[in-house]
C-alpha cells in the first residue's frame, strides 16, 4: 500500500514551492509527559514541518548559509539515527551545497540551507537535529563565531551551568567580545561570540582554550577544561574541542532528539537565571518568538576580534600550558599531548612527541 503523502506550499524568495511530505502522521516524538498544555499526543512529522516553517526566519539567521550536517531518524527519536553531510541523490535544486575540506584533508560537498523550503525538505528527509558549522558557505575555513559549550558533568546540571555562563560572559567582555547565549536543548548552555572571519579553526580553538582556562582560574571548584572525564569531577566542562573544524553542536532553534521535543533556544542574558530549558519545545518556541522576538537577530551586526584571547593563549604557552588533546577521530596534531587517559599512562611508554615507544 502506498504511504500517505501530502503536498505543502511554501513561500520563498523565488515564489511558492510545492514540496511533498511523506508519512505526515508518523510520530517523531512520543506524547510529552510533562509541561502545561503539551500533552496533546505525539509530535508528528507534519507538526515538525509546521514548526520549522514558523521559526524559519530566526533559524536561517543563525543556521542558514553555512555547511550543515543533518541528524536523521527514520523511525522517530526512539529509532536509529545517522548523519547526512553530502546532498543525497534526488536533492532538489533549491537545496544548495558547498565544497568543504575536512581535518583528514579530504573534500566533499556539504548541504547548505538558504530558504524555508530547504529546511522543510530536510524534515521530509527525517531530519530532527541540525548541526551548522561555525563558518559560512562563502568562506568555510574561517569561522564567524567563537563557540563555547558549557557541558554539565555527572553531579551537575543546568543550574550549575548558569553561574559559569555569567562569569564566562565577563571573561569574554574583558577580551573585547560580546557574548550571546542559548540553551543546548539538554542540560548545558552554549555561548557564542560573533567574530570577524580572519582566523582559521585551529586558531579560534586556541582562543576558546584561553577563555576556558581563564574561566577555570576564576571558578576552579565549579569549572574545568580537563579533556579526560576521570579528571573533571562534579564541574562544568568547557568543551573546547567543539571549536574544531567539522565539530558542531545543535544549531539555534534546532529541535533535539530528546523526550519533550526540546529546542536549543537563544535567550537574553536577563532571562538566564530563571530559564528552564524543558519549557522551550517544538510546541512552545513559535509563540515565544512571536512574543519576544529572536535574541540573536542582530548577533552578527558587530563582530569582534580574538586578538586578546590569542595573547592570553601565548601567555599560557610561555607559562607551560600548551596544546590540549584533540578528539580521537582527528589525525595527530602538532604539539598535542599523548592521547591516553592519565590513569593508563605510563611515562616510560611515551616519547616527547606523544607517541608510544616502539611504534
Amino acid at each position: 500500500m502506498a504511504s500517505e503523502r501530502i503536498t505543502l506550499t511554501i513561500p520563498g524568495p523565488d515564489g511558492d514551492r510545492s514540496l511533498d511530505l511523506s508519512n505526515p502522521n508518523r510520530a517523531i516524538w512520543p506524547a510529552p509527559s510533562t509541561g502545561s498544555g503539551q500533552a496533546r499526543g505525539p509530535i508528528t512529522k507534519v507538526e515538525l514541518a509546521d514548526y520549522v516553517q514558523a521559526v524559519s526566519t530566526a533559524f536561517l539567521t543563525s543556521t542558514g548559509n553555512r555547511p550543515v550536517s543533518l541528524e536523521r531518524y527514520r523511525d522517530g527519536i526512539g529509532g536509529e539515527s545517522f548523519f547526512s553531510k553530502n546532498p543525497p541523490k534526488g536533492t532538489p535544486d533549491f537545496v544548495q551545497s558547498v565544497m568543504c575540506t575536512y581535518n583528514s584533508g579530504r573534500k566533499h560537498p556539504q548541504i547548505v540551507l538558504t530558504e524555508t523550503a530547504a529546511i522543510v525538505w530536510a524534515v521530509q528527509m527525517n531530519t530532527v537535529v541540525f548541526h551548522p558549522w561555525a563558518s559560512l558557505a562563502a568562506d568555510t575555513d574561517n569561522p564567524v563565531e567563537l563557540r563555547i559549550d558549557l557541558d554539565p558533568q555527572p553531579g551537575t546540571g543546568f543550574a550549575e551551568a548558569i553561574p559559569a555562563a555569567h562569569e564566562l560572559r565577563a571573561v569574554l567582555r574583558e577580551a573585547g567580545l560580546e557574548a550571546f547565549i542559548k540553551t543546548s536543548g539538554n542540560r548545558g548552555l552554549h555561548v557564542f561570540c560573533p567574530i570577524v572571519p580572519e582566523w582559521e579553526f585551529l586558531t579560534v580553538r586556541h582562543a576558546v582554550i584561553a577563555a576556558g582556562r581563564e574561566l577555570e582560574r576564576r571558578m576552579p571548584d565549579r569549572v574545568t577544561t580537563a579533556w579526560w572525564k576521570e579528571e573533571r569531577g562534579e564541574r562544568i566542562f568547557v568543551d573546547f574541542n567543539q571549536a574544531n573544524r567539522d565539530r558542531t553542536m545543535a544549531g539555534a532553534y534546532s529541535p533535539r532528539a530528546l523526550p519533550g521535543a526540546t529546542v536549543s533556544t537563544p535567550i537574553a542574558w536577563d532571562e538566564l537565571d530563571e530559564a528552564d530549558p524543558t519549557r522551550f519545545t517544538v510546541r512552545t518556541v513559535p509563540q515565544r518568538l512571536a512574543d519576544v522576538g529572536d535574541p540573536w537577530a542582530h548577533m552578527q551586526d558587530a563582530p569582534g576580534r580574538i586578538d586578546t584571547l590569542l595573547s592570553w593563549w601565548e601567555r599560557d604557552v610561555e607559562n607551560g600550558l600548551g596544546e590540549m588533546p584533540f578528539p580521537p577521530e582527528f589525525p595527530k596534531m602538532p604539539g598535542e599531548p599523548p592521547r591516553v587517559q592519565p590513569s593508563k599512562k605510563v611515562a616510560a611508554n611515551w616519547d616527547e612527541n606523544g607517541e608510544r615507544v616502539g611504534e
